[in-house]
């Protein structure tokens, strides 16, 4: 370049027109979020060994990352409400007592037991409630009056709660409307007393229309995916505050489902009604941001990605998928 600027200024203007050009591509390549949709994950296509199994509309899926297992909730009449797989996608059993209609599902472990934890927006005897299951199916606690809706003012009574996130410390988080009377954050303690509660019907900060999802971080912070409102709410994990609000990424259609990649670096969205799961940059500290997605895997028509959950050891992503009527694994590249 610099012996174009001396001897030919007609060579100088061509090679300046080369490296702007090769800069673009630097820029592409290096600076872009969305560095040419380079695949991220890749479906199992092995994933179960036996999809007949699923008899009902797959709602929810939770990953017991410990001891390998899997755990799908699905709905309808005369099938079991809770299927059980293991990793490597072996049907194993099944279980139905007490649940009417799941939303969302969690396994949660300790250093000596596992448990599942299970929300229910059924209007019957066993439904408007959070209950503790073994991971065989006994039914170990219930949150909430079983059958009643309850009223916001009131923290343990629940309408249409649609899922909980448990901590390793026991402490919990339930989102609590499915579009029932409620729209509210709920953190309990490991002995089920209210820490603090949030939230009301709207679109300011802080209210929800819908919140759907509920899920935390390593650097304590929760984040809810408000459906309703086409926008996920970040708020402090230890006093309820907010702290921060993500729309831009979600004007074709509202979150459904929020959870971390293994290595918290990510955040694995699903868009039911644009049959798509977006993966968006997470913030490590401090400031929320804007919302940036740096890939996304488009599924086929009418498949309705519900709720998703991520094995926090191997990386892999199942999505509970409500159109398909299945659950489907990716395994990160």
């Amino acid at each position: 370049l610099s012996t174009a600027v001396s001897f030919d200024p007609t060579l100088m203007e061509f090679d300046y027109y080369i490296f702007i050009l090769y800069f673009q591509v630097l820029k592409a390549e290096y600076f872009s979020p969305w560095r040419g949709e380079q695949q991220m994950y890749k479906l199992d296509i092995g994933w179960p060994k036996t999809p007949e199994h699923f008899t009902g509309q797959t709602f929810c899926v939770a990953v017991d990352s410990l001891h390998g297992l899997v755990y799908v909730g699905q709905r309808g009449d005369n099938v079991p409400k809770v299927l059980v797989f293991s990793e490597g996608g072996y049907f194993l059993y099944a279980w139905n007592d007490t649940v009417e209609m799941p939303h969302g599902i969690f396994v949660w472990n300790t250093a000596t037991e596992s448990s599942v934890w299970i929300t229910d927006v059924g209007t019957g005897k066993y439904g408007h409630t959070v209950k503790q299951y073994s991971p065989l199916g006994k039914l170990m606690q219930v949150l909430g009056t079983p059958g009643n809706a309850g009223s916001s003012l009131i923290p343990l009574q629940f309408d249409q709660p649609a899922e909980i996130f448990v901590e390793e410390t026991g402490e919990i988080y339930v989102v609590d409307g499915d579009g029932g009377m409620n729209n509210r954050l709920l953190k309990l303690s490991d002995d089920y007393k209210e820490i603090w509660l949030t939230g009301t019907n709207g679109s300011g900060i802080g209210q929800f229309k819908i919140p759907h999802s509920v899920t935390v971080d390593a650097f304590g912070r929760v984040w809810v995916a408000d459906r309703g409102n086409k926008r996920i709410q970040v708020f402090d994990k230890v006093t309820g505050e907010w702290l921060g609000s993500w729309s831009g990424c979600f004007s074709e259609d509202g979150p459904y489902s929020v959870r971390f990649t293994a290595d918290y670096k990510y955040l694995i969205v699903a868009q039911l009604n644009i049959n798509r799961l977006a993966i968006l940059a997470a913030p490590p500290v401090g400031s929320i941001g804007d919302c940036v997605m740096v890939h996304s895997v488009q599924l086929a028509e009418e498949t309705k990605p519900h709720l998703v959950d991520v094995d926090m050891r191997s990386g892999a992503v199942y999505v509970a998928e409500i159109g398909a009527q299945q659950v489907q694994k990716y395994v990160p590249l």
